[in-house]
């Protein structure tokens, strides 16, 4: 086990914990962990979701609504960075001299519990190759931990805790969270303009990323992403390159679109060591798993071992997943809420033999709307039909001035609907036999999705 922090040594000293914002699905896979560990664990939090139900699943009480009470048994309160300084949970915490805790201080402490760690950084593609290395190393043996930010089906949840000293773990670069960390091997996927209410410019983000990487033994890198090979100067450890310029030490080759996604060979300097068919669609997949085809087989998991894994993934939960046929038209969902990942995803399913791909967006906070207006509009004209919601603020105020009819306004078939039962209605009435209508955001539009399905079930 590596030396802990100061602030690590409260875990050994407590026994009941609670979790302020336990639903979300950062908190939802520390709360299993913890659990699992002989922790008393409750928490609270104010929306139904998926992650909450598996929280409660677990026979963790959970309170609905965040008040003083909550938290009086407590011996640590841990809560997420969405939480606001003057949550009645936290103020009360602090009124009777409880510790607290915020969530990345809590995956820190964790990762110094392994001697193993495989943290997952990157704009785009965190929660999917987490889950790709996560599928790999457990369909191959390796009794491993992990936190991840979406429910991957094989462990139906989105985390799991392992007798090994392998840690697989999703790090959000958002207010510098990973720092907290101690990761013994990094993955860098991407440096993309993410953040920037925070980072307020391009090379702190990508300082950032240098910092996450310099704190491991080995990082992995995107080589055809020219950020986040900066990222990776000077760093200590050593580097390992992958991408689909055969100057990288893991590369992409004879890349093909397959029936349910794109199929490529691999090689590893200049020979060819194998070959995988994606199960999911889209060609950012590629690099996905190929960072993770290239972590998994250093980590002694032989190619035949990874490619029978990862042909069995069909992706993480909210992550272009599938929901299933409904009146004909084909329903999805997707966590893509920055143009980029919106831009992939809906260029993945134009390459999908569906008549019409519709598109039903919720922007996720006021500051990434306004600073990314015009991204947002070229990303979404990949849509033949952009449904939009209001702009979910979570914890920031509209100051920005910013609506979803501005983006509305810009694009030739797109409107606006407020409420989740209105959107549902309008889906029913208007999907045709061999559409896809794909909810997508990272709120709660996932709800929208439900609620779409749920009108054929009465």
């Amino acid at each position: 086990m590596k030396e802990l922090r100061i602030e690590d040594k409260i875990l050994s000293k407590v026994k009941k914990i609670h979790m302020i914002g336990i639903g979300g699905s950062g908190m939802c896979p520390l709360a299993h962990i913890l659990h699992d560990k002989g922790y008393i664990v409750t928490g609270s939090d104010n929306n139904e979701s998926d992650p909450l139900n598996r929280v409660k699943a677990l026979g963790i009480k959970v309170t609905m609504g965040h008040f003083a009470e909550n938290v009086r048994d407590s011996e640590l309160v841990v809560y997420s960075a969405a939480i606001s300084k003057d949550n009645p949970e936290l103020v009360e915490a602090d009124r009777l001299n409880i510790p607290t805790m915020e969530r990345s201080h809590l995956l820190g402490a964790l990762t110094r519990y392994y001697d193993n760690v495989i943290g997952v950084c990157g704009t785009h593609g965190k929660t999917s190759v987490t889950s790709m290395i996560t599928q790999i190393l457990y369909l191959n043996k390796i009794d491993i931990t992990a936190v991840i930010g979406g429910k991957l089906p094989i462990i139906g949840s989105n985390g799991r805790i392992g007798k090994s000293e392998t840690m697989v773990c999703e790090a959000c670069e958002f207010v510098d969270t990973f720092l907290q960390m101690s990761p013994d091997i990094s993955v860098l996927l991407n440096v993309d303009n993410d953040h920037l209410d925070y980072f307020k410019t391009m090379d702190n983000l990508v300082h950032s990323f240098h910092k996450f990487l310099k704190m491991s033994k080995i990082a992995y890198v995107n080589g055809d992403d020219s950020l986040a090979l900066k990222a990776s100067e000077g760093i200590d450890g050593k580097v390992v390159t992958f991408g689909m310029n055969e100057n990288n030490d893991y590369f992409a080759s004879n890349i093909t679109s397959g029936k349910k996604g794109y199929t490529f060979d691999v090689y590893h300097h200049g020979e060819k060591i194998g070959d995988i068919a994606m199960s999911i669609p889209g060609k950012h997949n590629v690099y996905n798993g190929l960072a993770a085809f290239a972590v998994c087989y250093e980590q002694g998991i032989s190619a035949d071992g990874i490619k029978n894994a990862l042909e069995q993934f069909t992706g993480a939960g909210r992550r272009f997943e599938f929901l299933g046929e409904y009146g004909g038209f084909m329903l999805a969902d997707d966590y893509a809420h920055h143009p980029t990942e919106i831009k992939a995803t809906l260029t993945a399913a134009k390459a999908l033999p569906y008549k019409k791909v519709t598109c039903i967006f919720q922007p996720f906070t006021f500051s990434r709307t306004a600073l990314l207006k015009d991204e947002f509009i070229e990303a979404l004209s990949f849509a033949d039909e952009v449904v939009l919601t209001p702009i979910m603020g979570s914890r920031e105020v509209n100051t920005y001035g910013i609506a979803s009819e501005q983006i509305a306004e810009k694009l030739p078939n797109a409107k606006v609907i407020d409420g989740f039962d209105n959107i549902a209605e309008y889906i029913v009435k208007t999907a045709k036999e061999g559409d896809l209508v794909i909810t997508m955001g990272g709120g709660d539009i996932y709800k929208a999705a439900y609620k779409i399905r749920d009108k054929f079930k009465i």
